[in-house]
């Protein structure tokens, strides 16, 4: 018998997959009418008055009066915001902060409106309607729901807001969702990553659980200290869980390890948030890439990232975008960011609809040699070298070694294995070799003899874990980096290391 709650989700999900078609089919009108709301909307700011914005048409006169900012080149905006000052970014004062602990800028603030905090609502709800209306499966909505996030006690600064974006979002589950919901209000209020996660395998493990949701390596963590206690799999303690949500990082070195730790396949869904905004969520199950969000109040802009570091890379919106062309993403969003560059890279793998997936970070990648390594094509090596062999990852990280002991220089793999390949060597091969056929210059590199093949380097279970502790950053929305530039993480993890 379906209950009265799944009953109502078939037909209120498909009325928003008529209306998610209604922009999809429309994209290119959508985003104009998206840049000149913005345009008008912020005319008489102070940011709006400094660039001329009564003088902006189109895209081409934005490109002319507005640069290319990251959070350091907006800061000064910024703070005055963050100081009380209305009407500087966009007009009135945010709602709220969401703090984010950004890498060379210590802790950063990023506004959120109140007309930008229904798009991030609507995202999240509509990626699992889509889910509802493909599948037909909308018994879920009768269990419990977890979803691991950060803190939803919010402090104040100047009047306004301030926590983690999805301490924020915690506020706003809707009212029929709230008994289905877990963790409790208390057990999502401690601060600490493992008493946290502690706590909820305690009040999770007596429920119905049929949708877990969260950044893949902190649900893994989860996911262990669940079997630690019953020595049961994921899949038999909750016999109902069925849809794992996800975003953040790339869910396919996970994979094997997860449906191992589960026992069993489930769905999932893949989205892309950020507190800058919330940008694609997964509209099929068996396509590839997410949707972009293209009427949540964000224009987009897209430069190929092998030109970003030009005098004047050309800025292009989705009209001009190719597929499969690593692109960094600038966004202009109903918060007050404008041209901003968040960092990520994307590759469009369809325009009609326009999909999406995260290529990497235009900060993280190795190019000590000039070989332009990014996070998607080491991920995709991770993935054929562990296709179809029982070999588990749980996490890696890449980074250049310029100045070994002795021989050529190569690039360094750190994997903490939860069931190793019977040959490191033969593993470490078929890493390489894939990484050669993704990356022209890498191959040229290797054959020119620039660069030796890349070693690997075995990191003791939970170091990666043991690592992101020691360095204050376990839990809740921290993420390691696939890859880097320097060694700074490699050399940090010498004390979780195997191979000392």
């Amino acid at each position: 018998m379906l209950s009265i709650k799944s009953a109502l989700a078939k037909p209120f999900a498909k009325r928003i997959y008529k209306k998610v078609q209604k922009w999809a089919k429309n994209p290119i009108e959508t985003q104009n009418k998206i840049f000149q709301n913005l345009i008008s909307d912020a005319a008489q700011t102070q940011f709006g008055k400094d660039h001329d914005f009564i003088s902006i048409n189109n895209h081409k006169d934005f490109t002319k009066r507005v640069p290319i900012r990251d959070y350091e080149a907006l800061k000064p905006y910024v703070e005055r915001v963050v100081s009380g000052e209305k009407d500087i970014l966009w007009k009135g004062l945010p709602i709220y902060f969401a703090k984010t602990s950004g890498t060379t800028s210590g802790a950063k603030y990023i506004p959120i409106t109140k007309e930008s905090m229904p798009t991030h609502i609507e995202a999240a709800r509509n990626a699992i309607l889509m889910y509802i209306h493909e599948t037909g499966n909308a018994k879920f909505v009768n269990g419990k729901m977890i979803f691991l996030q950060g803190s939803p006690v919010l402090d104040k600064k100047n009047g306004v807001q301030l926590g983690r974006l999805s301490g924020i979002v915690a506020h706003y589950v809707p009212k029929y969702l709230q008994k289905n919901r877990m963790p409790s209000w208390d057990t999502n209020c401690i601060e600490d990553w493992e008493v946290k996660v502690n706590a909820i395998v305690d009040e999770t493990l007596p429920e119905n659980m049929t949708v877990i949701s969260g950044i893949p390596s902190w649900v893994q963590m989860y996911f262990e200290k669940i079997q630690e206690r019953t020595n049961k799999k994921v899949g038999d303690v909750f016999k109902n869980f069925n849809l794992f949500i996800f975003g953040g990082v790339n869910y396919e070195p996970y994979r094997a390890k997860f449906e191992s730790l589960i026992g069993r396949k489930v769905d999932s869904i893949e989205l892309y948030p950020a507190s800058e905004g919330f940008f694609a969520y997964q509209d099929m199950q068996d396509e590839k890439g997410m949707l972009l969000q293209l009427n949540s109040g964000i224009f987009y802009e897209f430069i190929k990232a092998d030109e970003f570091f030009e005098e004047n890379p050309k800025r292009i919106t989705i009209k001009d975008v190719e597929v499969d062309v690593n692109y960094v993403m600038i966004i202009s969003t109903n918060a007050g960011l404008w041209a901003y560059n968040l960092g990520d890279t994307v590759m469009f793998t369809s325009i009609k609809p326009y999909r999406v997936v995260v290529s990497g970070r235009i900060k993280h990648f190795i190019s000590a040699f000039g070989e332009h390594v990014i996070g998607k094509e080491v991920e995709q090596a991770m993935q054929e070298a562990i296709s179809g062999t029982d070999v588990q990852v749980s996490e890696f990280t890449v980074a250049p070694q310029i100045n070994p002991i002795s021989g050529l220089p190569y690039h360094e793999w750190f994997v903490e294995f939860e069931t190793e390949p019977n040959n490191i060597l033969e593993f470490a091969k078929t890493l390489d070799k894939s990484l050669q056929k993704q990356n022209s210059y890498y191959f040229d590199l290797i054959q020119g003899s620039v660069l030796k093949t890349l070693e690997i380097n075995k990191i003791q279970k939970d170091g990666f874990q043991n690592y992101m502790k020691s360095i204050g950053k376990l839990g809740g929305q921290n993420k390691l980096p696939r890859l880097s530039n320097d060694r700074k993480i490699a050399d940090a993890l010498k004390p979780f290391s195997l191979s000392k």
